[in-house]
């Protein structure tokens, strides 16, 4: 998404990586620690043309995407343009080209993937959330949004396959604050419990089983934002992560981060601090977040 329009702004990043890297957290998404571990350099967004290397892999994820098509704009609906099949799209035009490309030699033959990687690549899907926080900004019921729910996925080219299921949807402040939530559906965990129970019927069809209980995590703040300004959750949809306002002639930073990131779970009312990411992945990788929960660790991805 900073790609097609525009860098995640300040203060993205910059716990981390020192500045805004393209995506909507102080510092690494859970595909960066997926890397990481494997010893491999991030990958680079395909979207992006300035200092791209896909020798290692690419990614073709945005912010904000779903898997079915929005029948809105980005500033209208504040979904991504890019759902899930035009990332197909762009893959399957990234098999030929990159190929294409890589028969030029020299620099070329190192910045793309050899046409058999293809075959053996290890592919991860993180998506869905936005297709049931869709429907809820459409005023559905949740009986509407279950029946809304995403049928398939299926990719070809590939036989290894990392899904991650959606989280409980209804415990991130910018979903609180923007459908009503009566006083008896709040959890104990302060969630709304009867929307969750949506993310779990669309995480049946999933190989990869998630908890989060973000009080036992050690996590000081589990549902208020790190980055934001105002509310119970300090998260303004107007007001976001960086946002800024004019006051008395001068210009003043209204959504400042907070000074420990770590201690918080969410980073800007939608997306996960890095601490968050982080304890997510390391609990995929012992297998306790895995299922079968021995894959991982000793390699054996099931092959589809």
């Amino acid at each position: 998404l900073s790609a097609a329009f525009g860098q995640a702004p300040p203060t993205n990043g910059l716990y981390y990586f020192g500045g805004p890297a393209g995506s909507y957290c102080d510092g690494r998404l859970v595909i960066d620690f997926i890397a990481q571990s494997l010893g491999l350099p991030y990958l680079s967004a395909f979207l992006d043309s300035v200092g791209s290397n896909f020798g290692h892999g690419a990614n073709f994820a945005t912010a904000a995407s779903t898997i079915r098509p929005q029948s809105t704009t980005l500033n209208q609906g504040g979904f991504s343009p890019i759902s899930l099949n035009v990332q197909y799209y762009e893959f399957h035009d990234f098999v030929v080209r990159s190929q294409v490309v890589r028969k030029r030699g020299g620099v070329f033959e190192t910045l793309m993937p050899k046409e058999e990687d293809f075959s053996s690549a290890l592919y991860t899907f993180d998506i869905g959330q936005n297709d049931l926080t869709a429907g809820y900004f459409l005023n559905m019921s949740k009986d509407e949004v279950k029946a809304y729910v995403p049928d398939d996925i299926y990719n070809e080219g590939g036989r290894y396959f990392w899904i991650h299921n959606t989280g409980p949807v209804v415990c991130l402040p910018y979903v609180m604050e923007c459908i009503p939530v009566l006083a008896g559906q709040i959890d104990e965990y302060g969630c709304a419990s009867p929307f969750n129970e949506v993310a779990q019927f669309f995480n049946q069809g999933f190989v990869l089983t998630m908890g989060f209980n973000e009080r036992t995590a050690g996590f000081k703040q589990p549902l208020r934002t790190c980055c934001g300004h105002g509310g119970k959750y300090n998260y303004n949809k107007k007001l976001g992560c960086g946002a800024k306002i004019y006051k008395h002639g001068k210009e003043a930073l209204v959504g400042a981060p907070c000074q420990d990131p770590s201690t918080y779970v969410n980073w800007d009312g939608v997306h996960l601090t890095q601490a968050a990411n982080n304890y997510i992945f390391e609990r995929i990788v012992n297998g306790s977040f895995s299922r079968p929960s021995d894959a991982i660790k000793h390699g054996l991805l099931g092959e589809l």
